[in-house]
């Protein structure tokens, strides 16, 4: 049973419903999707009483104006998009109460790309082979399939228990967006199909995440990755973190709406502990990759 959570005045730039993602189905060709910042989104769930894999909202850089439309226990975690409630600011990673008739407003990334917002019970979107996580190319998840646009109405489970506010994360267990470094990696299976040259580039200089950055994919930049020979390879399995180096020697990390498989070297992947922290790059922001 659902019920009406908030009214979108105005969506954002991306703001979709996801959960921990669409698990079991690569082997036919289906994109995983899922949070991004999986540390952040759980955590979320826990300060508000709900399972760690409950559906919360993304909210990408430029974040909505939402209007609530029945009592919730919510909190806000990941990147810090200056969110305000009834014009006040609110405080991140530590639960609180919003109000029917309230006014949730996220006025732009000053730190990380990717914030949650995390209702007491989940929030209610529409399943798909297992996931509410919205994947927008299949249009499969969450609101239709898509971003929520101005006059959603965004639903969540109805509680059947009380919980209450004030609940925070230790400061010690929240993430620093500021944070310089390096995103380490275990080697790839074509690991040895690079030059020395080319692999002590990709290790022991900056790349430059550009704005070719979204849900699928990070596009960097930097020196060439040089190839012993070709940058292609029969088509194989690729999971969130692998980097892939086509012919123009430039890295790309794959994220969670990525393919399921892929056809160039993979040099490298980046571990599961600094996936959250990827996800909060910023185009511009500068990466070291390190072993």
């Amino acid at each position: 049973m659902s019920k009406p959570l908030f009214l979108v005045k105005k969506p954002g730039m991306q703001t979709t419903i996801q959960d921990k993602g669409r698990t079991g189905y690569q082997q036919f060709g289906v994109v995983a999707s899922g949070a991004m910042d999986q540390f952040s989104y759980q955590a979320g769930n826990l300060l508000v009483g709900n399972n760690r894999g409950d559906a919360a909202l993304e909210i990408t850089m430029a974040g909505p104006h939402l209007l609530a439309q029945s009592d919730a226990v919510a909190v806000i975690t990941g990147a810090d998009l200056q969110p305000q409630l009834n014009g006040q600011p609110v405080s991140r990673w530590i639960s609180f109460s919003i109000k029917e008739g309230d006014e949730l407003i996220f006025h732009g990334a000053k730190k990380g790309v990717r914030a949650y917002l995390c209702i007491s019970g989940g929030i209610a979107g529409e399943k798909t082979l297992g996931s509410q996580s919205t994947y927008m190319k299949a249009r499969m998840g969450g609101i239709e399939g898509r971003s929520a646009v101005k006059g959603d109405t965004i639903y969540k489970n109805v509680e059947d228990r009380t919980v209450k506010p004030g609940k925070g994360l230790h400061y010690s267990f929240i993430p620093d967006y500021d944070d310089l470094s390096p995103l380490r990696v275990v080697p790839g299976p074509e690991e040895e199909d690079f030059t020395k040259d080319g692999l002590h580039a990709f290790y022991n200089t900056e790349y430059i995440v550009t704005q070719e950055a979204d849900r699928m994919g990070m596009r960097l930049e930097g020196t060439p990755i040089k190839h012993l020979d070709k940058a292609d390879i029969l088509s194989d399995a690729v999971a969130y973190g692998t980097i892939q180096v086509p012919k123009n020697g430039q890295p790309m990390i794959l994220m969670a709406d990525r393919q399921t498989t892929g056809g160039y070297t993979r040099i490298a992947n980046v571990i599961s502990t600094d996936l959250p922290r990827l996800a909060q790059l910023l185009p511009g922001k500068k990466s070291h990759l390190k072993k």
